[in-house]
């Protein structure tokens, strides 16, 4: 392997001439605006120096939980410049948390362990975040600010879940089943059944809650999953092109509503109401406009799994 180059100049103009940078992605389509020029950039680099380190995207993760919950800490004091600070951290974090699925994509070190760790490992952030806003806003709010983070989080948890299962969707069609991270409850469960409690009790434990996080996501999709029974049925031997295309194409416009319901949009917002003194404010913007993005996104992902179902399968049984 060529070494890095020391100066930071030269180490940019160093990630373009090994042409990898795109290779870590998920998909060019699938990323944000704020992610392709900013975000992945920075996590390139990130895990350009773990791999030569010798660092494990778990290991990241891991890293990128403990600065978001020093980020969370830092929202808690009424002070402007602790509240830069922790927003300055919770942006390291996000850096290292794409750094995690970049390297992974780099070495081949993808795991369904490291997936789940990096989705319990944003949830963990804000898990940190409000509770510091709570506590913050107590003299104020007291168990009524409680009551609405906890109802903002539940909403949080089920915006990135249909977010993160549309994405995934659209990459099984577009980039089949290696592109993709898209599993059904039917796999988990059968994973899940398979480890055992006394000897992997750590993996077990994830593979609990993920199998709740894919009922979750199945629960709320059904036209897309009768869709998919329909697919599994008579496509046994492979999606044909014209309908992975056609569902990319129905698809793609959507794409945009997955990007604002995850992280970049939600924390630039986050940022103002922390920053301003109002950080209860955050909880409201979950629970209107974050809900009214969730329930377009749905109702357009349901109807043209319904049309498509109905012009391929219409004489199916």
């Amino acid at each position: 392997m060529k070494p890095l180059p020391q100066s930071p100049i030269a180490f940019m103009r160093a990630l373009k001439e090994r042409g990898n940078y795109f290779n870590s992605l998920k998909s060019v389509d699938t990323e944000g605006p704020l992610d392709l020029v900013f975000y992945r950039p920075i996590g390139y680099c990130w895990a350009l120096l773990a791999q030569r380190a010798g660092i494990s995207p778990n290991q990241i993760t891991v890293f990128s939980i403990i600065i978001g919950i020093s980020a969370g800490i830092c929202f808690y004091f009424n002070s402007l410049w602790i509240n830069v600070i922790g927003v300055l951290l919770l942006v390291w974090a996000n850096t290292y948390d794409s750094a995690d699925g970049q390297l992974a994509r780099m070495t081949g070190q993808k795991t369904k362990l490291g997936r789940i760790l990096d989705g319990v490992g944003g949830f963990i952030w804000f898990i940190a975040i409000y509770i510091a806003i709570v506590l913050r806003s107590w003299p104020d709010w007291g168990f009524w600010g409680l009551a609405i983070a906890a109802v903002s989080g539940y909403f949080h948890g089920t915006q990135t879940a249909i977010a993160d299962y549309c994405r995934n969707a659209y990459l099984f069609f577009k980039n089949g089943k290696a592109g993709s991270e898209a599993d059904n409850s039917r796999e988990v469960a059968a994973k899940y059944r398979s480890l055992s409690w006394s000897k992997q009790p750590v993996i077990k434990l994830f593979e609990c809650f993920y199998l709740k996080y894919t009922r979750n996501q199945e629960r709320l999709t059904p036209k897309y999953q009768q869709l998919m029974r329909q697919v599994r049925r008579n496509f046994r031997n492979g999606v044909p092109t014209e309908f992975a295309e056609d569902f990319c194409y129905e698809m793609h416009p959507l794409l945009i509503f997955t990007n604002l319901l995850t992280f970049n949009f939600r924390s630039i917002v986050l940022f103002i109401c922390v920053l301003s003194g109002f950080p209860m404010i955050y909880f409201f913007f979950e629970l209107t406009v974050m809900n009214g993005l969730l329930l377009y996104l749905l109702v357009c992902h349901e109807s043209f799994s319904k049309k498509l179902e109905k012009t391929y399968f219409f004489f199916s049984s």
